[in-house]
């Protein structure tokens, strides 16, 4: 049985469109946004090694979540094709971008580049 993603016990936050410009731009580390799905299977498999990243670069980077079914017009406006897509952001500006599902070591080499 897949486990929602909407019960992660990290500190990763769910977020909606509303909140999302305040907090990529107030943000003093960068931001890794997932767009993800409920209905989403990648998304769901990438969701345990996202929460051990999260966890990893706790003091790196914050990272967010947001459902696009949910938040339609953020996704539209940021180009998301597919999902799951992270999108790292820094002082409110993309700076890095990573579709669909990928080992726990790519992601966290993904991560690094951008600190």
């Amino acid at each position: 049985m897949i486990e929602s993603i909407a019960q992660t016990t990290t500190a990763i936050q769910h977020v909606t469109e509303a909140e999302f410009a305040d907090i990529v731009k107030s943000s003093q580390s960068p931001v890794l946004v997932d767009f993800w799905a409920e209905w989403c299977g990648p998304c769901h498999a990438i969701a345990p090694i996202l929460e051990d990243l999260a966890d990893q670069f706790a003091d790196d980077i914050k990272v967010v979540k947001i459902n696009v079914d949910e938040n339609q017009e953020i996704a539209a406006e940021l180009g998301i094709r597919s999902i799951p897509t992270l999108k790292i952001f820094k002082n409110g500006e993309a700076v890095a971008s990573h579709s669909g599902v990928a080992a726990k070591s790519h992601l966290a080499e993904f991560i690094r580049k951008t600190l």
